[in-house]
C-alpha cells in the first residue's frame, strides 16, 4: 500500500518531466516501431522518464533515448535571436502497447 502511495505522490513531478508529445513527420513514423517521442526537460535523465510514462500512461516502456536538440540562430526584423535548446526522449514500448497522443493525460 506505501508503495502505491508513493507512485501518486511522484505523479506531481511526473507531469512536469513529459512536456509535451513532440509531433513531426519523423516522429510519427516511429509509431510502426511503438515509438513515442517526447520534449522534456534538460535535466530530465532516462530512468526518470521511463517511470514518468509507465505510470502517466499505463504502459510498459522497452527503452528510452534521449537528443538534445540544438536551438537555431534566426533573424526577426533585422534582430539576431536564437531558439532555446531543448531535449527529447524516444520511449520503445514493449510490443502490443500503445499511446495515444492526440488525447490529454
Amino acid at each position: 500500500m506505501a508503495k502505491a502511495a508513493k507512485k501518486t505522490e511522484a505523479a506531481e513531478w511526473m507531469y512536469e518531466i513529459i512536456r509535451a508529445p513532440h509531433v513531426t513527420e519523423k516522429a510519427t513514423m516511429g509509431s510502426a516501431n511503438a515509438q513515442v517521442t517526447f520534449r522534456v526537460p534538460l535535466d530530465a535523465t532516462k530512468p526518470k522518464i521511463k517511470e514518468a510514462v509507465e505510470v502517466l500512461f499505463g504502459v510498459k516502456v522497452k527503452a528510452v533515448n534521449t537528443l538534445i536538440q540544438k536551438g537555431k540562430t534566426k533573424r526577426f526584423r533585422g534582430f539576431k535571436g536564437r531558439r532555446s535548446d531543448f531535449k527529447k526522449a524516444v520511449v520503445t514500448l514493449e510490443s502490443g502497447q500503445t499511446i495515444d497522443t492526440g488525447t490529454g493525460i
